[in-house]
Formats: C-alpha cells, sequence, structure tokens
C-alpha cells in the first residue's frame, strides 16, 4: 500500500459555448503555494493501461496569445524530451526529438536561428 498520496486538483471555469476562461490548479505537495494558481492552458496526457493507449486533454483560455502557445510548446516539448531520455535511455531517439524541439524554438523565433 502506498505510504503517500498527492492530489492535483485543475478547475476550468468555461463561458457559455463552453470555452476555457479561467483555469486554476493546485497540488497537495506544493506548500508554498496554500491557494490555487491561475494558469492559461494545460496538456494532460494520462496512459490507459489496459487499452495501452494515451488519453489527452488540451485546454486553453480565450486570452492564450499564439506567441505564448509556442512558447509553452517549445518547452513542454523539451521537457517531454528529457523526460523520454529519463524513461528510456534511448539517446537517439531522445536527441531527434531534442533537435525537432530546437528546430520549432527556431521556426517560432523562441531561440534564435543558429547561422
Amino acid at each position: 500500500m502506498s505510504k503517500h498520496k498527492s492530489e492535483i486538483k485543475i478547475d476550468v471555469n468555461l463561458d457559455a459555448e463552453k470555452v476555457p476562461e479561467k483555469i486554476v490548479w493546485q497540488s497537495s505537495d506544493n506548500p508554498s503555494a496554500e491557494a490555487p494558481q491561475e494558469c492559461k492552458a494545460f496538456f494532460l496526457s494520462l496512459f490507459d493501461k489496459e487499452h495501452k493507449d494515451t488519453l489527452r486533454i488540451d485546454l486553453w483560455t480565450k486570452e492564450m496569445q499564439v506567441a505564448e502557445m509556442d512558447r509553452f510548446l517549445y518547452f513542454t516539448l523539451k521537457g517531454l524530451s528529457e523526460s523520454y531520455h529519463r524513461a528510456t535511455n534511448n539517446n537517439d531517439l531522445a536527441n531527434h526529438l531534442r533537435r525537432f524541439t530546437d528546430f520549432f524554438g527556431e521556426e517560432s523565433g523562441i531561440i534564435p536561428k543558429e547561422s
């Protein structure tokens, strides 16, 4: 039996058309944030144990700007490449993902293009 339980709570306020207006989240493992914290977007991916498939929820608020989405996706891809490497130790594929992440960062203007 687990010795520790952690809870992550995400609340999404929707407008009349069911478009997210406000997203707040809170984690029981973050004692410095006693109140829910506001964010503009989140990506949630869950791997279904039985069906061996991914369940996803990708939401962003109306106020999320394209440049912010570019940054959000760039840092998400960067984190995924590191997570993939830690989980698999597959340097070759992790490096391919890192190269794509760099390409995405350069093309979106987040990082300067290499000369």
